[in-house]
């Protein structure tokens, strides 16, 4: 009996000796691979944020805009994250290759099943390099006008005169024209006065004029242009033609037609209604 359970002990300390020698070896030869792959990633993504830091701040010294500095330090922290991931993979043993076309595969899948969302991605990288407006912009474009408040990746966010949001997708916005009212630091006002053929012509346009030299907010140079247009069915149409700042552009375009409205009044010059001139022919019975 004793040597029976003097056998059960010998056989259970050489199964505790082979487990053990096969958790040394274990340890032994994946232990350090799985310390070295943390090791990789912890190193590398502490290298890859300060590349991103250093590229901001490089960006920021040089001036860019703040939505391409922001843009640009995601697209390459996620590269260096990927290359650090596929680093600490390859430290472990893993076929990196295979590894890569299952990410390959799944983001041609994704891409396919995202292709519009893509889309409008592409379209943000266009916005972002050729910046045909940017943030504080007023713009019209897919049949709306406003000023912009956010790019990003999706959309574009514009806020309009009267307090309401407009959200367009990037891809719907690069697609059709877009007008940048503020792209210039000048802008003209286009205005059409229309006076009676009985009024005198050079009164009136002295009279706007008078407006346009007096107003603060005009500029002198480009110089304003006060013409005749067209010579209506009803009326004669004056074209007048001030320069201002962009920024204020509605205040004085307001002010100035109503300023125009009193001096016409002041002087006798009419707007004309639009009138139809009846001839009755009578038949000799």
């Amino acid at each position: 009996m004793l040597q029976k359970v003097e056998q059960n002990v010998e056989h259970i300390s050489t199964k505790a000796e082979h487990y053990t020698d096969i958790a040394i070896n274990f340890a032994t030869e994946y232990g350090l691979k799985l310390i070295g792959a943390i090791a990789i990633f912890l190193i590398g993504k502490w290298i890859a944020g300060q590349i991103i830091k250093l590229m901001r701040r490089g960006m920021e010294r040089a001036h860019v805009d703040a939505t391409l500095i922001s843009f640009s330090s995601n697209v390459v922290y996620v590269a260096l994250i990927i290359a650090v991931v596929v680093a600490s993979a390859s430290n472990l043993g893993i076929n990196t290759s295979s590894f890569i076309a299952i990410f390959g595969a799944a983001g041609l899948a994704i891409g396919l099943a995202l292709k519009d969302t893509l889309a409008n991605v592409g379209a943000a990288v266009l916005i972002i390099f050729f910046r045909p407006f940017k943030v504080g912009d007023s713009i019209e474009v897919s049949g709306v006008n406003g000023t912009v408040e956010v790019i990003n990746l999706f959309s574009t966010t514009l806020a309009t005169a009267d307090n309401r949001t407009i959200i367009i997708p990037n891809g719907t916005l690069v697609a059709g024209n877009i007008i940048n009212n503020t792209g210039k630091s000048n802008r003209r006002i286009d205005m059409v006065f229309d006076i009676d053929y009985k009024d005198d012509l050079k009164v009136a346009k002295e009279v706007i004029s008078e407006v346009f030299k007096n107003h603060p907010k005009i500029l002198a140079e480009p110089a304003f242009m006060v013409s005749v247009g067209a010579l209506g069915a009803n009326s004669v149409q004056l074209y007048a033609r001030p320069w201002v700042l962009v920024e204020d552009y509605w205040d004085v375009r307001f002010a100035v037609t109503e300023e125009i409205k009193l001096k016409f009044d002041e002087h006798g010059i009419t707007v004309p209604f639009p009138q139809m001139v009846t001839h009755v022919k009578r038949e000799a019975i």
